[in-house]
């Protein structure tokens, strides 16, 4: 077991150093520049994209009847310019305010006693002394007392907001009308890249008249906020650190 480990740190500090080199070698080449912004990119190229795929309902066929201006199945009477098909784009208005306060106290408390002695026994009380220890009395043989008390108490308080809009494309058309989108949205502030990323699933009756709709109204939403640039490198620890995190077991 000590050599398993001996050998086991060696190779985790070399393979720590080879990933810090290959990051070092890409930072060092960029020293000096503004991070690069990502290229526009064809979300189903993606590799590991995967399109979406869940339980639906039958679809209807249209049909026509004669002199009417209705067809089945249709969800407007008129046309409007709202996204619908896919690479239509959308306007997602992101709203995100999540507020939670939590707070629990318990206490509990228990005392227990026992006693048992013989101050009266029919006139044999005098004659228990010879078979008790020294310094025992009649009156108090036996007393057993126990306490206990347990007090717990915590508290969450948690308190998140974003607020901004992002266009995101229709990627995918569900057989019961419903639109799959993804957007994303690199900003570029001095040496550092604020991103978001939104993708889920929408109806498109909730696409208001303004072809925009509201975050909440996202199933299986995905959104995520976040940088890249050199702020954000210096809040990161370090490859060696992270990777002794992983592997200390204190």
């Amino acid at each position: 077991m000590t050599r398993i480990s001996t050998l086991s740190l060696p190779a985790a500090l070399g393979l720590s150093l080879l990933l810090g080199a290959c990051g070092a070698g890409e930072r060092l080449a960029n020293v000096g520049k503004a991070p690069a912004l990502s290229p526009i990119e064809d979300p189903t190229a993606q590799k590991g994209y995967k399109p979406v795929q869940m339980p639906m309902p039958a679809m209807e066929h249209a049909s026509y009847a004669p002199n009417s201006l209705w067809r089945t199945g249709s969800r407007a009477f008129f046309k409007d310019q709202r996204a619908r098909l896919v690479g239509d784009l959308v306007t997602v208005k992101v709203k995100v305010t999540d507020r939670a306060q939590l707070d629990n106290s318990t206490k509990r408390s228990r005392k227990n006693g026992e006693g048992l002695g013989a101050t009266n026994a029919f006139g044999f009380e005098n004659k228990v002394d010879n078979f008790l220890p020294d310094g025992a009395k009649p009156g108090s043989l036996l007393k057993l007392d126990s306490n206990g008390s347990s007090e717990g108490s915590g508290s969450v308080r948690r308190a998140e907001q974003l607020t901004t809009n992002v266009a995101a494309v229709v990627t995918q058309t569900l057989p019961n009308g419903n639109l799959v989108i993804e957007g994303k949205q690199e900003i570029r502030v001095n040496f550092e890249v604020r991103e978001l990323i939104v993708a889920g699933v929408i109806r498109p009756e909730d696409i208001e008249s303004d072809n925009t709709i509201e975050s909440s109204k996202i199933a299986q939403a995905r959104i995520a906020y976040g940088g890249r640039g050199q702020i954000t490198d210096v809040q990161q620890p370090r490859y060696g650190q992270q990777v002794m995190d992983i592997i200390l077991p204190f």
